[in-house]
């Protein structure tokens, strides 16, 4: 996401709650999320994740010229090709026919995000780093940091992705 506006509203934080199975009071209970230490309702972890709704140009969301996305009907099987992101570790490559994926996503938290914040990020590359499979060649890591800002520039999560890349499949064997 690049410098996207992403609004933190109330239902969004209990919508995004209740869809990972999180009931506390929290995050919806406004007279509840007042006596406790927070001192109001407060975004529960990984919410920054959601910014992606707000990305034009994430493969979560409709494409604006309406070429649909996966799942809309838009193709007719399978997800679309997308570009490499920080996530599958694209930038390093890794050399020939291997794969991406993720492999770990952690956050630092320096306040909790809450109703009324709007949030701007801007991402950049970590660190990168190989290691040497036993089935697969090379492994090459890559992180992506995200860091989201409040409306008033105030530093609120960094959020760190990081990637692994494989020189070749894996053997089957």
């Amino acid at each position: 996401m690049a410098q996207e506006k992403f609004p933190v509203e109330a239902s969004h934080i209990m919508m995004f709650a209740r869809s990972i199975g999180d009931g506390n009071p929290i995050y919806y209970d406004d007279e509840y999320a007042q006596g406790t230490e927070a001192g109001g309702i407060i975004a529960p972890p990984t919410f920054a994740q959601a910014s992606a709704q707000f990305d034009p140009n994430h493969g979560l969301r409709p494409k604006i010229d309406g070429d649909g996305w996966f799942g809309s009907g838009g193709s007719p099987t399978g997800a679309k090709p997308r570009a490499p992101s920080a996530g599958g570790g694209g930038r390093s490559g890794g050399g020939g026919g291997g794969g991406g994926l993720h492999a770990e996503q952690r956050f630092i938290y320096h306040r909790h995000m809450r109703p009324g914040d709007v949030l701007t990020s801007s991402t950049r590359p970590g660190n990168t780093w190989e290691k040497q499979g036993r089935r697969s060649g090379k492994l090459v890591f890559s992180e992506s940091v995200t860091e989201y800002r409040d409306q008033d520039g105030e530093l609120v999560v960094t959020a760190i992705g990081v990637g692994v890349r494989t020189e070749r499949p894996v053997d089957q064997g």
